[in-house]
């Protein structure tokens, strides 16, 4: 496994991977950037770069995440949340088929290893409040607007 570390907006990235996909994105307020990229993560950072700068909307690269059936199951289903759009916790579990399991599905999306590319961030509280987010709810309010800067600003 290759690691990298890039400087972003919202902190260091830690991109982790090899030949069979990235493994790990996760971000920090402490690190040390990376004086060169391993070519097997070269991809991932310019797509991420380009995420930052506004320039990309999807990730192309190749994911290989590490979880147990059902947060992959998750994982998937939080891939298809498109750019720019929330969905609660409740509207995903009722997707995944199981109204009941969302505890279950809330605690798979917290432990989602790929920051940004499988877009946790767009999951969001029943009443839309920003609830349950492992890298800060700053860097979660952050996201969504990077992501939908012409929604209604915030009155308060």
């Amino acid at each position: 496994m290759e690691t990298v570390y890039i400087k972003t907006p919202l902190g260091i990235a830690r991109i982790i991977g090899d030949e069979n996909g990235i493994s790990t994105i996760s971000v920090s307020d402490e690190g040390e950037i990376s004086a060169t990229i391993p070519m097997v993560l070269q991809e991932a950072v310019f797509q991420l770069d380009d995420y930052f700068e506004g320039k990309r909307i999807n990730f192309t690269f190749k994911l290989n995440p590490s979880g147990t059936e059902f947060q992959q199951k998750v994982w998937r289903e939080l891939l298809e949340i498109p750019f720019g759009k929330t969905m609660s916790y409740l509207e995903l579990s009722k997707k995944m088929g199981d109204v009941k399991a969302i505890r279950a599905v809330a605690s798979a999306n917290g432990k989602n290893p790929l920051w940004i590319v499988v877009p946790c961030h767009r999951v969001i509280g029943t009443d839309g409040s920003l609830t349950g987010y492992a890298g800060g709810l700053w860097r979660k309010k952050w996201l969504l607007g990077h992501e939908n800067p012409t929604s209604q600003q915030s009155l308060f």
